[in-house]
């Protein structure tokens, strides 16, 4: 898959795709400090299965410009809704960690646009912290990512704690791509604002407004969670998903554990309601 570009306000997000053209539309989005190629195994699943797949950078992510200074869920949500247009949707999006709050956010924002979520690792809402504590951990993510030791700190980090559990074949070298990137120093720099800017209240405020089917998978070992388990309880009950706990994995269920998300992701997606042309009706549960 060759990469492309969408203009956005401030710069270009990076995306590339696969599948026919006249297909319906899965569009998948990292979360924080990832890249797309993330996606490896679900992407490849996705496509031999018959569907048009796209798959996004973040911004200031990857192959996307490092110009933003606004980050977070709904400025990655836009640019899903953005290239969701672009590429011809409805879409059913695929996100991990903010990249399923931008895709909750985004379904919530334009029910027209998204047929089905299937998030990952899913932040919906802020931990449970005092303002203190938020300010504190967001201050100390200048001096965590700053050069020269901050691209080594987050991939220590994602390829570890994050990671704790299964891991893909290809784990390693996914590790070292992200290193590679964020020693890049204005990846770095889009990082730590990412970091301090990012918040998912906004997302939290319009769960109840996410009309479409959802699939949440969520890693038994997830240390972003403090009780996984009742996270995974939350999340079903705020947007009516459908929840897999996942074992043996931490953060990163579509990589650490394919066998059991692409399945279940297939079988979700043929369930999901369709026009007679084959395409996604958006916005409405079954």
């Amino acid at each position: 898959m060759t990469s492309q570009t969408i203009e956005r306000p401030e710069g270009r997000v990076a995306y590339s795709v696969d599948g026919r053209a006249d297909a319906p539309l899965v569009v998948l989005v990292p979360g924080m400090g990832d890249l797309r190629g993330t996606w490896r195994d679900l992407a490849a699943a996705l496509t031999a299965a018959g569907y048009r797949v796209a798959a996004t950078d973040l911004r200031g992510h990857g192959d996307s410009d490092t110009t933003f200074s606004e980050h977070g869920d709904v400025a990655t949500a836009g640019d899903v809704l953005a290239l969701v247009e672009h590429l011809g949707g409805p879409a059913v999006l695929v996100g991990n960690s903010m990249g399923a709050g931008a895709a909750a956010w985004a379904a919530a924002e334009r029910p027209d646009l998204v047929a089905g979520l299937v998030l990952t690792g899913p932040f919906l809402r802020d931990p449970t912290l005092s303002r203190a504590g938020r300010a504190i951990i967001r201050a100390s993510y200048t001096a965590l990512f700053a050069r020269p030791w901050g691209a080594r700190v987050w991939a220590r980090y994602y390829g570890g704690a994050l990671s704790k559990g299964r891991h893909a074949t290809w784990h390693d070298e996914h590790v070292a791509a992200i290193r590679a990137a964020m020693s890049n120093p204005a990846h770095l720099r889009q990082f730590r604002l990412l970091c301090r800017q990012l918040t998912h209240a906004p997302v939290e405020a319009r769960v109840g407004e996410v009309q479409a089917p959802a699939l949440a998978f969520v890693g038994r070992l997830d240390p972003d969670f403090s009780d996984p388990v009742a996270e995974g309880v939350w999340i079903g009950e705020a947007i009516g998903a459908q929840v897999v706990m996942v074992d043996d994995v931490a953060h990163y269920p579509q990589h650490q554990a394919p066998d059991v998300v692409a399945p279940a992701t297939l079988a979700f997606l043929e369930g999901l309601p369709r026009g007679e042309s084959g395409a996604w009706v958006a916005g409405a549960r079954a």
